[in-house]
């Protein structure tokens, strides 16, 4: 464990102050960092109050008071992780989808990676923690916005790249798949049902989101074919 703490003043480039405070900014992102790293593991095994600040600090090879110098307290700390691993989960989620050359696809890709991970239950708990700590709360929301945004611009860059036909836009399609992701996969949790039984249930809920280029040109040639849209013109 290091002698002096990382967010000390660097005594770099001969003693340039813009060096140095770039360098001490750069040494603080990466101890916050670490610090989150080391955090995340024990509380999602323990529990936020299962897990102490010195479990975590000796698991980062940090000390306690970079903790509070960082994250202010535990609770603070539980919920930074909590948020950071959901956008985790969200990045992995669209990189898995990236695959899917058809609706079906992409959206049973999207359901089976969230409901591998534990990210959502973790999340759920930092949800309810903000009940009590408000001034948590604008993390929490930042977060969920983030989640959407980004849900949104996956969902819609898909749809243009295949030439899909969504059957809703794409920031009611996200706000919809994470809406009924954490509501299954909570309940799911209460009920010990496995990532399989959670994938096939949100696949349920969900429904068809969009129509395939193929699927769209099926339907208007049927469409085109249908006699009653000839009854006029017959008559």
């Amino acid at each position: 464990m290091a002698g002096k703490s990382v967010h000390e003043p660097s005594e770099t480039a001969g003693g340039d102050p813009k060096h140095a405070a770039r360098a001490t900014r750069s040494a603080g992102r990466k101890m916050r960092s670490l610090l989150l790293d080391a955090a995340s593991p024990l509380f999602r095994e323990r529990g936020l109050s299962g897990a102490s600040i010195t479990d975590i600090a000796a698991a980062a090879d940090a000390f306690p008071s970079q903790i509070t110098y960082y994250f202010r307290t535990k609770e603070a700390l539980f919920v930074e992780c909590a948020c950071r691993d959901l956008l985790y989960l969200a990045r992995a989620t669209e990189q898995a989808a990236l695959k899917a050359r058809t609706p079906r696809d992409y959206t049973h890709a999207l359901a089976e990676t969230v409901t591998a991970s534990d990210s959502i239950a973790f999340f759920a708990e930092a949800l309810t923690l903000t009940r009590r700590r408000q001034d948590l709360a604008p993390l929490v929301e930042r977060t969920i916005e983030r989640l959407h945004s980004e849900g949104a611009r996956a969902y819609a860059s898909q749809v243009e790249r295949h030439g899909w036909r969504s059957l809703r836009a794409a920031d009611e399609s996200s706000r919809r798949f994470w809406a009924v992701a954490i509501g299954v996969i909570l309940e799911g949790y209460a009920m010990g049902r496995s990532p399989e039984e959670l994938c096939a249930e949100m696949l349920r809920v969900l429904g068809e989101q969009a129509k395939s280029a193929g699927d769209t040109a099926r339907l208007r040639l049927v469409d085109e074919r249908d006699p009653s849209n000839n009854s006029n013109e017959e008559g």
